[in-house]
């Protein structure tokens, strides 16, 4: 029986463009499927940038703060002072400045950082012991083995300028007064204050212990950012005794411009033989808050009510208003 001839080559050929046929329609139909749900699926519009819209997130942009115009009515009083500045609070705006980076022994104005690690640090009802009093100089006259808390300690170092109470806060602090020192440098590279670097807590002269006018500025501004330290600077006169009552320190402000001129706050004073006559002052009038700082002064509480009289008389602060 003879059986018809075929060739396996004719017999491939001829099924695969059937295989690839119904694969070719079978990707089509997935295709098209796809196609069709996709437009089923509704995209939600973009947001048409409306005025309204503007409006809206320009309110949650900070006010700049108003800006100190210099009106020149009255020319600037000459001063003794090695060193001046005078900041604005609230817009960070130097009002007036010579020699402001110099840099200069701070005297006990370094008090300032002393009080904010203590604040930082401690509770202002945690009660420390006084130990064996080692320094001289302004003293509030503690007591050895007085106990009395934190808050009286800052009256005395920042309201009576006492050495002892300074002293008290450093040694307690865990480490003692290197680490409580260590700590104040910290803050100082933390609030970038390049050109300040504290040998104790004190203001005693020392090598390697220093700061500039603008610094000491920058640092009151931050620390007038606490309600507690604005509250201690601020008082003119004030009494602390220790936990048991018995033992009383009477306190009255080195700053003699508190509760003389209009506006001012306190903040610190400062005097050495090197470092001269030292004050730093907030001055806070119509709601704008000024920061003056003379160092190594001849005059320190004349120059600084000179300094502030001609601020508020020759500066108006105007709100800065964006063009529409």
């Amino acid at each position: 029986m003879n059986f018809p001839s075929f060739s396996l080559s004719k017999l491939k050929l001829n099924i695969r463009p059937k295989r690839l046929s119904f694969s070719l329609m079978g990707f089509l139909a997935i295709l098209v499927f796809l196609l069709i749900g996709r437009a089923m699926v509704k995209t939600p519009p973009k947001p048409a940038l409306t005025l309204r819209g503007i409006l809206g997130f320009r309110t949650l942009l900070p006010t700049p703060a108003p800006y100190p115009v210099n009106k020149k009515v009255t020319e600037l009083p000459t001063f003794s002072a090695r060193s001046v500045i005078a900041l604005d609070v609230n817009s960070m705006v130097p009002l007036y400045e010579e020699e402001a980076d110099q840099k200069l022994f701070p005297a006990s104005t370094t008090k300032i950082m002393t009080a904010l690690v203590a604040l930082e640090h401690y509770p202002l009802d945690q009660i420390l012991t006084v130990g064996r009093i080692t320094v001289s100089g302004n003293l509030i006259k503690l007591l050895p083995g007085e106990r009395i808390t934190v808050e009286n300690l800052l009256y005395g170092i920042l309201v009576g300028s006492g050495n002892d109470a300074t002293l008290v806060l450093a040694e307690n602090f865990p480490g003692g007064t290197g680490a409580f020192v260590e700590a104040m440098n910290q803050k100082a590279k933390d609030l970038r204050l390049d050109n300040t670097h504290f040998v104790n807590p004190i203001g005693l002269d020392e090598t390697g212990h220093y700061s500039t006018a603008r610094d000491l500025a920058r640092l009151t501004q931050e620390a007038v950012k606490n309600p507690i330290f604005v509250r201690i600077v601020s008082t003119s006169a004030v009494a602390v005794s220790d936990v048991s009552g018995e033992i009383n320190h009477f306190l009255k402000n080195t700053n003699e411009l508190v509760g003389k001129l209009e506006g001012v706050k306190g903040v610190k004073t400062g005097w050495t033989q090197n470092a001269g006559e030292c004050l730093i002052a907030l001055t806070e009038r119509n709601g704008e808050k000024v920061v003056t700082v003379v160092l190594g002064s001849q005059d320190r509480f004349g120059e600084t009510q000179k300094l502030i009289e001609w601020i508020f008389t020759n500066f108006s602060w105007e709100t800065v208003k964006p063009k529409s």
